[in-house]
């Protein structure tokens, strides 16, 4: 007998698995870390042009909406600043912008006289060959540009070369003290700059920047503090005319409350 044919077993086709598309990642929101160091920085500038006026009272909640943070950085912002006695707090009745006191502001001058003078021997024995490219770009900026250059824009690479050199002295405890007096006298720059007849003209500050970079850039140590020693005789003699021209309401804005 013929053997009967063996069926064929049906294909049974299988729909192709379509792999799920990955989902999209969340966009990356700032660190707190990096929240509370902007929120600084936005109301340590305030601080320096004095659009927070020393002497000033105002709520955290008013701070919070001047610089667009929340309340955690904002208030992890203004303990530091606290701690930094730019910012008073006073229990129940808020926070007061630090009113500024010539005389106290003069003697602690002397004292970021010692520390610039620590740094920069620092920055000299420790700069590596990237640092130094770094140092003679700045002074590149700064000399092409020193015919342009508005008080803002020379703030910002002030600010720049202040973390430069600190970054690389590399230590902390110099670093945390040395970063109000950087603030404190920013904002004297500020107003013996804008506040003060015939002072408009950086040109002086700009040559002694310029010196301190090229020394430093060079690792000439004592050429280094030696011109550091120079910018802070050229902040001191900034003092008489603030004695002489400031009106007080400007260093201390509740005073304005007690005029007739």
């Amino acid at each position: 007998m013929p053997s009967k044919a063996r069926k064929r077993p049906r294909l049974i086709e299988v729909p192709r698995l379509v792999p799920k598309s990955k989902p999209k990642p969340a966009p990356r929101t700032a660190s707190p870390r990096n929240q509370f160091e902007q929120a600084y920085e936005a109301i340590e500038e305030r601080l320096v042009r004095c659009e927070l006026q020393p002497g000033r009272y105002l709520a955290l909640q008013e701070l919070q909406q001047m610089v667009g943070f929340g309340r955690t950085p904002v208030h992890q912002a203004v303990s530091r600043l606290a701690a930094d006695t730019l910012i008073t707090v006073h229990p129940r009745r808020g926070l007061q912008v630090a009113p500024i006191d010539l005389a106290r502001e003069r003697v602690l001058l002397q004292l970021r006289r010692d520390m610039e003078r620590f740094v920069i021997r620092l920055a000299c024995e420790r700069s590596s060959a990237m640092h130094r490219n770094q140092m003679l770009h700045l002074k590149r900026q700064l000399t092409d540009s020193r015919d342009a250059v508005t008080l803002e824009s020379f703030n910002s690479f002030d600010r720049r070369l202040d973390r430069l050199f600190l970054g690389i002295a590399g230590e902390p405890f110099v670093e945390n003290t040395l970063r109000p007096l950087h603030t404190i006298f920013r904002r004297i720059g500020w107003l013996y700059h804008a506040k003060t007849t015939a002072h408009s003209d950086l040109q002086g500050t700009i040559d002694a920047h310029l010196a301190l970079l090229d020394a430093v850039a060079n690792r000439q140590t004592d050429a280094a503090i030696a011109a550091s020693d120079g910018l802070i005789d050229w902040v001191d003699g900034m003092f008489d005319s603030l004695e002489r021209e400031i009106d007080p309401s400007l260093l201390d804005a509740s005073l304005g409350d007690l005029a007739v």
